[in-house]
């Protein structure tokens, strides 16, 4: 019993201060991962904040990075194509999909923009619907929810923990979302309810408390937001597509004439024509696509990029996905305030 007694206590000291080792795809999944798991988590990301996920090519280090991981967070559908390689390459059975390390980030996220025709002269077509879900904050809770279910599995004894920690970041994200105010009059769940329907704005300006209207009390990115509800840019990919349905922004065309296709020259001259005929001046790009060709265009039509990170990491300042959203709400703010001082 002695003997036994010395040698629980010795596991127990060397495993005093181990922490689940968690490997992401993208960066922003990263950063969710350490706000949840906290100081039970150790993390790594592949894809920088500034890379396009679509194109990484399965280096040897990355299965390396997985050989040891005991949870692998990807977003589960046809964006990281990549991902499927390196788990094999890396031979760790625990983090293949159905196991209790494999974290599919876009469960139980309603997938936009799912094809009504699957051809390959569709460009670079999502089957199963658009996979870019970490551009609007509601779904990163649902990321939030898969990730702590994923370190849970895994280290059972942490569940009170991760779920606390959860909450903290549910309520962060809705506080700064929708602002305090009116998380506290409305709570968070019923504003995402409306947000995802689309119907927020809507029913905050048609309802009234204390008699102010409801719209009165909103604030955070949502605020900040409506100086560019209901209008229109032109995007490079269809990489925004939450975004936009969260902030109600239009989009009129695409720079890419199909997903993953690089624009021809006779698809962008249409696009200049059609921006000119429709006074579009905003065009929106994830800042690992040409500078130089969403310049160009704009150049040619008097609009002001927006180039902007798709990832945490993936601009300076840009640390964490707050300070990501601060950033897309900020510049696309601020561009349409130049566009339409001119």
């Amino acid at each position: 019993m002695k003997k036994l007694f010395l040698f629980m206590m010795l596991f127990s000291v060397l495993h005093a201060g181990t922490k689940l080792s968690v490997v992401t795809t993208l960066s922003t999944y990263a950063d969710i991962a350490r706000k949840v798991g906290g100081d039970r988590v150790d993390v790594h990301a592949i894809v920088k904040g500034n890379q396009d996920a679509h194109f990484v090519r399965p280096k040897p280090s990355y299965a390396v990075m997985l050989q040891q991981a005991d949870v692998f967070v990807t977003t589960g559908l046809d964006l990281e194509l990549w991902a499927p390689t390196i788990i094999d390459r890396s031979g760790n059975p625990n983090i293949r999909s159905g196991q209790p390390g494999f974290v599919a980030a876009h469960d139980g996220i309603e997938l936009l923009d799912k094809p009504t025709v699957l051809s390959r002269s569709e460009g670079g077509l999502h089957i199963y619907g658009n996979p870019h879900i970490t551009t609007s904050p509601l779904n990163w809770k649902i990321i939030a929810e898969n990730i702590v279910i994923g370190l849970e599995k895994n280290d059972p004894e942490g569940a009170a923990y991760y779920r606390e920690r959860l909450k903290a970041f549910n309520e962060e994200t809705d506080q700064r979302l929708f602002g305090a105010e009116l998380v506290k009059l409305m709570g968070g769940p019923l504003l995402t309810r409306l947000a995802n329907k689309g119907t927020l704005i809507q029913f905050l300006k048609s309802k009234s408390y204390k008699g102010k209207k409801m719209i009165d009390y909103l604030g955070g990115w949502m605020k900040e937001g409506l100086s560019f509800r209901g209008k229109t840019i032109v995007a490079y990919h269809k990489n925004w597509i939450y975004f936009q349905h969260l902030f109600g922004l239009h989009v009129l065309d695409y720079v890419e004439p199909k997903p993953g296709i690089p624009p021809t020259p006779r698809h962008v001259k249409s696009l200049i024509e059609e921006m000119r005929k429709q006074n579009v001046r905003v065009l929106m790009a994830a800042n690992y696509f040409s500078a130089e060709k969403v310049n160009d265009i704009c150049d040619k039509v008097g609009a002001v990029p927006v180039m902007v990170p798709m990832g945490v990491g993936g601009a300076p300042g840009v640390d964490d996905v707050f300070a990501l959203a601060d950033y897309w709400v900020a510049h696309l703010k601020k561009v349409f305030e130049q566009v339409n001082a001119k």
